[in-house]
């Protein structure tokens, strides 16, 4: 069975309902997933929006996620999950999610919330390294990766 990634809150290709985004509540939405590989030691999440002015935007990045775990739910605080995991430092500046926030009449933007298998148990890298270089040191160690994209615009 292979990797997959999903969210209650919209559909592939559908749009982030605002409540995720930084005009909204900017909290993370719900993500589960199945069909993690049996090699797998630790998953990683990222979410990036390469639609962006200057290029490929870091909202959030989760890593050293233990296998076992199977979703991270509609967090309220913008804080997910266990306090153990680890969350990289995104490119607001900041160690947690941060929703979508283009700029006002930029078009459709295209948020891509990647999930990834390590044969891994951790990623010796600290959060402070940020979205884009935790996404590389991953790749080093992919087992098998998911892809959820969700759209979101913003009008003036």
């Amino acid at each position: 069975m292979p990797l997959t990634l999903s969210s209650s809150a919209f559909a592939e290709g559908g749009k982030i309902p605002e409540r995720y985004t930084r005009d909204g509540k900017n909290v993370s939405p719900p993500l589960k997933w199945s069909g993690v590989p049996d090699k797998a030691k630790s998953l990683v999440l990222v979410v990036q929006d390469p639609d962006a002015p200057n290029g490929t935007f870091g909202h959030w990045a989760v890593f050293n996620i233990p296998p076992d775990v199977g979703e991270l739910p509609d967090a309220e605080s913008g804080k997910p999950g266990p306090a153990a995991l680890r969350q990289a430092t995104n490119d607001f500046g900041n160690a947690y999610y941060d929703g979508p926030e283009p700029p006002i009449g930029h078009g459709i933007h295209h948020y891509h919330f990647r999930l990834a298998a390590l044969d891994t148990p951790s990623l010796a890298i600290p959060g402070s390294a940020g979205v884009e270089r935790i996404w590389r040191e991953a790749k080093k160690h992919v087992l098998e990766e998911a892809e959820l994209v969700g759209t979101y615009e913003r009008n003036g």
